[in-house]
């Protein structure tokens, strides 16, 4: 029995890639909206790539069957879109939305002090969102 090769998307630090919107919105207090676009965009293009190496790999092991190839394909993308960037940017879009709208009335710590602090729960939160999807 060999030993199976690890998967560039899943089981190397490449995935992480696929969590760059995250830190894009953890980030959106104190960066222009371009920069948090530019973040999705990175992570689509991890999904892209992942979805189109699983559809390789697919052609690869039934040459035969293109209709296997577009089920990994779409399987892929439509799975990595969800659980790397739909779902986890958005909890992490409303984390921050809430926390600087509860801090904005809750204290009266400066602007600056208060989207510092956004962002730095927005970070924080990313391992406690990504860890679950990611097992």
């Amino acid at each position: 029995m060999g030993q199976e090769e690890p998967d560039l998307y899943r089981d190397t630090w490449v995935r992480y890639l696929g969590y760059a919107n995250e830190v894009g919105e953890s980030f959106r207090p104190l960066v222009p909206v371009p920069v948090v676009w530019a973040s999705y965009g990175v992570a689509t293009a991890y999904v892209t790539a992942d979805a189109i190496d699983k559809g390789r790999k697919a052609a690869a092991a039934h040459p035969q069957d293109p209709t296997r190839v577009g089920v990994a394909v779409v399987d892929t993308f439509v799975w990595q879109s969800l659980a790397s960037v739909a779902i986890p940017g958005f909890t992490i879009n409303r984390l921050c939305a809430a926390s600087l709208a509860l801090l904005g009335s809750l204290t009266r710590w400066p602007l600056p002090v208060r989207r510092w602090t956004t962002t730095a729960l927005g970070l924080a939160a990313i391992p406690l969102i990504i860890t679950p999807i990611d097992r």
